[in-house]
């Protein structure tokens, strides 16, 4: 059996810290993703460098690793140790590293480190029995209310550069996130973190939206009938006479979707025009003798 000089495949002398190590790591998982890289080698170096970590990764496994020796050169014939029963914890894989879409680890690490020599409750626990997987990666991906609205789909570059299609789920709440297996830069799941885009019209409470409506006073006097903007498209809401600023109309339906469905609530706010000469003003005058009304 050879033996895997694991510092030599992710690039990194045996004294490397653990941050460099996973900068190491994490640039070399990118560059021979077998999705983007167009090295001929590409998919074998890419799970030799998810072996390399999935050991090195973790700084009980990467000491237990050490201990084989500092004097073995990579490819040269190789037997464990007398004695050799530890074995990993693999409570701790798939924690570090990961494979490569499932694929197998090469002789020397399923010999040494998943060939079942630890042991709990009488069952054994190697690569075999349980694979290695990569750490999952978080992205912000930033939408608009209306494609949580409608449930659009959306084109999303991933962190390798490459780039899919992702349906946004009706109704999904900001914070929330969607999983898309395998697509992350190294092999691992990658986690797109939904943020919702400040809109200009609507403002967001719970599964409700909220939308003001200017209204000029005769407007809000006589009624009317006003184009207004939803989520889902324009539609004409009709005003009734005597309408006072500050009134809200409701929407049923017109929020997001979920377990309860939101609804759209239109404030009227009455917006006076200016006095913008002397005819205007007497208007004013004129009016206020008409009413000789106090609003407070």
């Amino acid at each position: 059996m050879e033996y895997k000089d694991y510092y030599k495949i992710l690039g990194v002398d045996r004294d490397v810290s653990q941050t460099e190590l996973k900068k190491s790591y994490r640039k070399l998982a990118r560059k021979y993703h077998p999705d983007v890289s167009k090295e001929k080698d590409a998919e074998e170096r890419f799970k030799e460098v998810n072996e390399a970590y999935e050991v090195l990764g973790d700084e009980n496994n990467r000491a237990q690793y050490d201990n084989l020796g500092a004097n073995w050169k990579n490819g040269q014939n190789f037997n464990p140790p007398p004695g050799w029963e530890g074995g990993f914890d693999f409570s701790q894989f798939g924690q570090a590293g990961g494979s490569a879409g499932g694929a197998g680890f090469s002789d020397f690490f399923e010999s040494m480190f998943g060939g079942g020599f630890a042991q709990s409750g009488g069952q054994q626990h190697g690569f075999n029995q349980r694979q290695a997987k990569s750490p999952a990666e978080v992205m912000h991906t930033y939408v608009d209310l209306e494609d949580v609205y409608a449930g659009n789909s959306k084109r999303i570059t991933l962190p390798s550069g490459s780039s899919i299609e992702v349906k946004i789920p009706k109704g999904i709440e900001d914070g929330k996130k969607i999983r898309l297996s395998g697509k992350g830069s190294n092999g691992g799941d990658l986690h797109l973190q939904i943020k919702f885009r400040k809109h200009p019209s609507f403002k967001l409470d719970g599964r409700d939206i909220h939308s003001e409506l200017p209204l000029a006073p005769w407007e809000a006097a006589l009624g009317t009938s006003a184009t207004i903007q939803t989520l889902g498209g324009q539609l004409k809401l009709k005003i009734p006479e005597n309408s006072s600023s500050g009134k809200k109309m409701r929407l049923k339906g017109r929020g997001l979707s979920g377990k309860i469905v939101g609804d759209q609530f239109v404030t009227l706010q009455i917006v006076v025009p200016p006095i913008q000469s002397e005819e205007d003003r007497k208007f004013y005058e004129d009016m206020q003798k008409k009413f000789d009304w106090k609003p407070r």
